[in-house]
């Protein structure tokens, strides 16, 4: 599809919702230090957020909250939801950072999130059909790993993992494709940092990749070191429908960065970290689900037409 000539600029596509943050601590059923970093899924008609809960020892879980319209009266399950096993050693400091797809093929939802130990953290898997019950699978890739999610079907018969290992102290997007969930290889670099960029320090996966017409829309989070911290922002990249290890358009400016008070002041100050979207085609929208300062969980709202306008007017990517 053509370029539609609508753009708008980087930092009008997103609008906060005016009820931000939507869920706090204070919120939580049960102690809780800070809620954030949430994925997102349609289920039974509501919103469902997987939560990473922080407890006051400082290892999270992951917990579920429900909305009718993705926006207020969130029903918060009363006890965690997923937990760290206790019998597993790589989930012995907690679970971390979940990213949710539904796997059309298999009829199922796939969670990936970050087991967190001495090792480090390594990406792992869980299967469920009502986030209520669990079935892991377990680790996926060697440590140091994290920002993952699948791609929700196959291509040529492998399914595709977007991840972000730490190789040579580097942080960098990663492709990697399996025939069976289990064994993973053909690893190959997708999105890199860019030096002196906004994105130059560390890039990571941000929400599930979303499938448009035009290729898959990818966003991801940028990290870029000042002299006072480290500022967290949003990009996008195109991927190819068919071809998802290649990427066709980036962003060259980030397109949502920390501004708000909530997204500035915090455990980690200056962080806005997509970990979930919403998509309602038929209302041209694009809920994006974030955790703000690692401390609470908020929303921003974009058409997704002029997030795919934006897109396709960005750089081309010549391989």
């Amino acid at each position: 599809m053509p370029y539609r000539g609508r753009e708008k600029k980087a930092h009008e596509l997103f609008q906060r919702y005016e009820g931000n943050p939507i869920l706090k601590p204070e919120d939580w059923p049960y102690p809780a230090n800070a809620v954030f970093n949430p994925a997102a899924a349609r289920v039974d008609d509501q919103t469902l957020l997987l939560a990473r809960v922080e407890d006051m020892r400082g290892f999270s879980h992951l917990t579920v909250a429900r909305s009718a319209d993705g926006l207020t009266n969130w029903q918060i399950d009363p006890d965690p939801t997923l937990t760290a096993d206790p019998n597993s050693q790589e989930e012995r400091w907690g679970l971390e950072d979940p990213r949710v797809v539904w796997l059309e093929e298999q009829k199922e939802f796939a969670v990936t999130y970050v087991s967190f130990s001495e090792g480090g953290p390594v990406v792992s898997l869980a299967i469920t059909k009502n986030f209520r019950t669990f079935a892991r699978l377990g680790a996926m890739l060697p440590p140091e790993d994290k920002d993952a999610c699948l791609f929700p079907r196959r291509f040529d018969g492998r399914f595709a993992l977007i991840h972000r290992p730490i190789v040579r102290g580097e942080a960098h997007i990663w492709l990697s494709l399996s025939p069976d969930l289990k064994h993973w290889g053909d690893h190959q670099l997708l999105i890199h940092t860019r030096h002196a960029y906004w994105d130059s320090h560390r890039v990571g996966l941000a929400c599930q990749p979303i499938e448009t017409p035009e290729g898959w829309l990818v966003f991801y989070h940028g990290v870029r070191v000042t002299t006072a911290s480290q500022i967290y922002r949003l990009g996008l990249v195109l991927l190819d429908l068919h071809h998802p290890w290649k990427m066709l358009r980036r962003s060259a400016e980030w397109i949502l960065g920390p501004q708000a008070y909530y997204e500035r002041v915090g455990d980690v100050s200056d962080v806005v970290f997509p970990t979930g979207a919403i998509v309602d085609a038929a209302a041209d929208e694009l809920r994006m689900y974030y955790g703000a300062a690692d401390s609470t969980i908020a929303v921003a709202t974009a058409k997704l037409s002029d997030v795919i306008d934006y897109i396709l007017a960005s750089p081309e990517l010549h391989h």
